[in-house]
């Protein structure tokens, strides 16, 4: 029974992962596919690019949620029927996974930032803290969105042994940089190569 009960809760976070927030917004509000402009990921900063700062931040917000929501769902049902409560990184998991490879919208999503930054605010305020200061600086340096995302997802891993996340926890934070990483395999080639975009409000 209970092993039904975690397969559900991983399943039902995938799902809820691949809502495509980026892409209800634009065709609802904007009659736009947000696919089909820009670099045609479904984030928050290319909602911003296509659609607007208003948009793209709706976008931020709603998909951070899904991680937050998420965690807190089965951490909630895993207290109250004495589960593992490490039941709540595989679920975050899935949601990420959902986010970057969504049913709903035929397996092409975001690329985990902003996923990822919800999970760190719902798991470990301290991962959140020091990921969101990591990126801010780096941003204020390079004025690159990507290897801002990139360097504070990675902070967090390397500093997760020591801020309480459990095993299980380490192991899923390895696994959302990588594909963290993975996504943005264009923007770090672009980077190499000097094409990658750089933002010009900081």
């Amino acid at each position: 029974m209970d092993v039904f009960i975690y397969i559900l809760l991983i399943l039902m976070s995938y799902l809820y992962g691949s809502i495509p927030f980026a892409l209800v917004i634009g065709k609802l509000f904007y009659h736009t596919d947000v696919r089909e402009s820009g670099s045609g990921n479904l984030g928050g900063t290319n909602a911003g690019r296509v659609l607007g700062k208003k948009a793209g931040i709706a976008v931020i917000i709603l998909d951070a949620s899904k991680c937050c929501i998420s965690v807190l769902l089965s951490q909630t049902i895993a207290a109250h029927m004495g589960l593992n409560a490490d039941i709540i990184y595989p679920c975050a998991l899935a949601c990420v996974i959902g986010h970057c490879y969504p049913i709903f919208a035929g397996f092409r999503g975001g690329k985990a930032v902003s996923v990822a930054i919800g999970y760190a605010l719902v798991t470990n305020i301290y991962a959140f803290i020091v990921a969101i200061v990591v990126f801010l600086i780096t941003l204020k340096i390079s004025k690159y969105v990507s290897l801002s995302s990139i360097l504070g997802s990675t902070t967090i891993l390397l500093i997760s042994p020591f801020i309480g996340y459990s095993h299980v926890g380490i192991l899923t934070n390895a696994c959302i940089v990588a594909l963290l990483i993975y996504k943005h395999k264009a923007n770090i080639q672009r980077i190499k190569n000097g094409t990658e975009n750089k933002i010009t409000w900081m």
